[in-house]
């Protein structure tokens, strides 16, 4: 069996496939690639299933080495790469030779990268899924981030991979956006017209103490809702957008509490969620109101893009 070995495990390392869906009752959230448009695409590129597992690195990556060779893409952020010192592109099949090193230093770009390897990576499913869940400690390679020394085991390989690397056009498509597009939340209507103007008129800055749970974001604080009195626990979704009551919006994500009892104003829609997988510390963000029907066709058009 073809392994990697971990040399260096980067500032925050995992093991990510799409997640486990179904298990919300039970309180265990999806997880899964916060980016999982770049997932899917460096799955395909060397022609791995869309869900196969990869590794997500998060702002600083780490190094690699490879015994007996692989066939990898790297997609998402631009974190430097080289091979044995020689720079390599992202979005484009790389076939690495038997005892080289992969490289890469802190992000040029967006907040994660991907490493996906012809063959997946091989840990034990947990629920079904590779993917950590980092706040159970379960999942992934034994629950945790990499550390230095790990060793990965990739799955046997199946089925051609692609030659040749992606688009410009295709690229710019691709492109992680900062002016986020919603659809009302189920509590929109407890919030005045005077605060939802303030949400999308308003620039936020993405807090450091954001991680795969939430995003913390910071700004003019959004008046919290009167004479409503004290919401009810409910469940809520991947992407949905708290307002508690400091008036700080929170970006509910891949590893969220599957309940909650803060109103929400708002939801990003799915076909930026990836976008959201890609917002680092101190960048700015806002927020776009767009209709059911826009969100659900942005959705078509970003699955055409990813299977064609």
């Amino acid at each position: 069996m073809s392994v990697i070995h971990v040399q260096k495990p980067g500032l925050f390392t995992t093991v990510q496939d799409l997640g486990r869906e179904g298990f919300g009752p039970m309180g265990v959230s999806p997880s899964g690639a916060a980016d999982s448009v770049s997932l899917r695409i460096g799955n395909r590129l060397v022609g791995n299933a869309e869900g196969a597992a990869a590794l997500e690195m998060t702002l600083l990556g780490g190094g690699f080495l490879f015994p007996q060779g692989a066939i990898i893409a790297l997609t998402g952020s631009d974190f430097g790469a080289t091979l044995d010192g020689s720079t390599v592109e992202s979005w484009n099949p790389i076939e690495i030779s038997p005892g080289q090193t992969l490289s890469m230093g802190p992000t040029r770009s967006g907040a994660r990268c991907y490493l996906c390897v012809r063959g997946g990576i091989e840990v034990k499913l947990f629920l079904g899924s590779a993917s950590t869940h980092i706040l159970s400690g379960l999942g992934g390679l034994d629950g945790r981030p990499l550390r230095k020394g790990d060793v990965l085991n990739i799955g046997p390989k199946r089925g051609a991979f692609r030659t040749g690397a992606l688009s410009t056009h295709t690229l710019g498509r691709l492109a992680p956006r900062k002016i986020l597009r919603v659809t009302p939340g189920p509590q929109s209507g407890w919030f005045p017209e005077a605060s939802q103007r303030q949400f999308y008129a308003s620039t936020y800055r993405v807090s450091e103490e954001s991680n795969r749970m939430g995003l913390r974001l910071e700004g003019d604080p959004i008046p919290t809702p009167s004479g409503g009195g004290e919401m009810t626990t409910e469940g809520v979704s991947l992407g949905a957008i708290q307002i508690p009551e400091a008036g700080q919006p929170i970006v509910l994500f891949v590893e969220q509490q599957t309940t909650g009892g803060y109103p929400k104003i708002a939801n990003v829609i799915s076909a930026d969620l990836a976008s959201v997988g890609q917002l680092r510390p101190r960048d700015e963000v806002r927020f776009e109101k767009v209709s059911w029907d826009i969100a659900r066709s942005l959705l078509r058009e970003m699955e055409e893009l990813i299977s064609g």
